[in-house]
């Protein structure tokens, strides 16, 4: 799979941002490709993630897991995300370009809103990564800067979800 490698953007406020990002994962490892996968913002702990740990040509990575929503944060446990993802941002990047020829990341878009990951190092790699790497962003409201540089950008819009109604989010099925 020697192609150029595009930037997909997988946004909204809807359902299915990650759901997307996984498949698009599988199907490349379905046929023959190598994906890294890494997720911010996230534990780690979805099902989505059990399985894909044991897919061939898949690999995660684990990241900084955080066990509260954002703005349930102290500043001193945002300093230390941040601290975190800007210290590993470039060796991730720096595996990816090895031998992936896809790198997945999970929820990006939301590590830059909250100012966990610099805007300017995530648009410094999207302008120098390898001709052939595939890259997936994830999240929500992804800034100008970065829609301006995708090939792919998908919206996924709420219509109408269960937690507006006070249902909580379930297992199996929001993670």
């Amino acid at each position: 799979m020697k192609e150029k490698g595009l930037i997909h953007v997988n946004c909204g406020d809807g359902q299915g941002k990650t759901t997307a990002a996984l498949g698009l994962a599988i199907r490349f490892a379905g046929r023959g490709g190598k994906v890294l996968y890494y997720q911010f913002l996230k534990d780690g702990s979805s099902g989505e993630i059990s399985m894909i740990k044991n897919l061939e040509g898949i690999t995660y990575l684990e990241g900084y897991a955080l066990s509260k929503f954002t703005f349930l944060m102290t500043p001193e446990e945002k300093e230390a995300a941040r601290a975190y993802y800007t210290k590993h941002f470039s060796n991730l990047v720096e595996e990816a370009k090895k031998s992936y020829q896809l790198l997945v990341l999970d929820e990006v878009l939301d590590a830059v809103n909250e100012d966990l990951l610099p805007l300017k190092d995530l648009i410094t790699f999207l302008n120098n990564k390898p001709e052939d790497l595939e890259v997936v962003l994830t999240g929500r409201n992804p800034k100008e800067e970065i829609l301006s540089l995708a090939d792919y950008v998908t919206e996924m819009k709420k219509c109408k979800h269960p937690f507006d109604q006070g249902l909580a989010a379930r297992e199996g099925i929001e993670y």
